[in-house]
Formats: C-alpha cells, sequence, structure tokens
C-alpha cells in the first residue's frame, strides 16, 4: 500500500512554530484545515481529542518522535499531516528527548466505506517503521519544502 499518499504537502510543514506541545498540536491541526484536508469545524474536537490523547499518555515514541493519532466524529477517511520542528519540543517522549519530527493521524471513529480499521493499523505500523529509520529522521530535519518531506516518504515507501 501506498501510505505515503495519506500526507498532502499542503497539510504539512518543515518549520513549526509553537514553543510547546499543546501549540504544536493545535498548529498541526490548523495546518491540516489550510491544506484543506480538515474542515474548519472540527478543530477544537480534533485539538481537545489529542490533548486528551496526551493525557493518557505521551505519543512521543523516543528518536525526536512524536505519532499525535486520535479518533474524531465527522471524518470519513484518515487526515495524515508530517511536520517537523527544527528545535524540538519537550514532549514527556519514553526516552525523554525532546521531539523535532510529528506525524499526526486522525482517523474516523467508525469503520466505512473510506476506513478500514485494519488498513489503518497496517498504515500506523508503516509510520514507526519509517520513524524508526535513522536515515528518515535525517533528512526530514534537512527537508526545505513540503514536497520534500512528502517525497521522503514516498522513497521510504520501499523501506
Amino acid at each position: 500500500m501506498n501510505w505515503w499518499k495519506q500526507f498532502k504537502p499542503k497539510a504539512c510543514s518543515v518549520s513549526l512554530k509553537a514553543s510547546d506541545k499543546e501549540q504544536a498540536l493545535r498548529e498541526m491541526v490548523d495546518n491540516a484545515v489550510k491544506g484543506a484536508v480538515l474542515s474548519d469545524a472540527l478543530v477544537e474536537p480534533a485539538v481537545a481529542a489529542l490533548l486528551e490523547r496526551e493525557e493518557l499518555a505521551s505519543t512521543g515514541v523516543g528518536m525526536n518522535v512524536a505519532i499525535p493519532h486520535v479518533k474524531i466524529e465527522g471524518i470519513e477517511t484518515a487526515v495524515c499531516t508530517l511536520s517537523v520542528h527544527k528545535e524540538g519540543l519537550e514532549w514527556a517522549a519514553v526516552d525523554g528527548a525532546p521531539v523535532q519530527i510529528l506525524f499526526m493521524i486522525l482517523r474516523p471513529a467508525s469503520a466505512g466505506p473510506e476506513h478500514d480499521p485494519d488498513q489503518h493499523l497496517e498504515m500506523m505500523r508503516w509510520i514507526a517503521k519509517v520513524a524508526r529509520e535513522s536515515d528518515f529522521r535525517a533528512f526530514a530535519l534537512q527537508a526545505k519544502t513540503k514536497t520534500d518531506l512528502v517525497n521522503l516518504l514516498k522513497e521510504m515507501s520501499a523501506v
């Protein structure tokens, strides 16, 4: 499966400006709206769900990567973004390191014609695998454009 196609360059970012986790989550959701992959009406529910998820346990998986992911009502297909924060943010990651690379995944609350929960789990496994690749992380931090980020995911699709 070509999971990289779930990531639209216009919804990604090579330069998050946030100074903390909450601001970063909000900025990523706003970028999804600006990128026309998420309705403006879903900003607050998405941010609230992401913050609630972070309270349960950090999505900082280590190696400077976080994968905030939640189910939300009102979408038919997964909304995926990839963002880079050059300086890094405190995220309470499992290894205590700051987070610089963020995959945000919003998924429909239930199965439907455009969303298969089993396929979603496969995509999440692929994201986790890509995130563990040191070359991916190094090149993501060097990406100059949003398209560079998505092209990097495309290259990693063979991994």
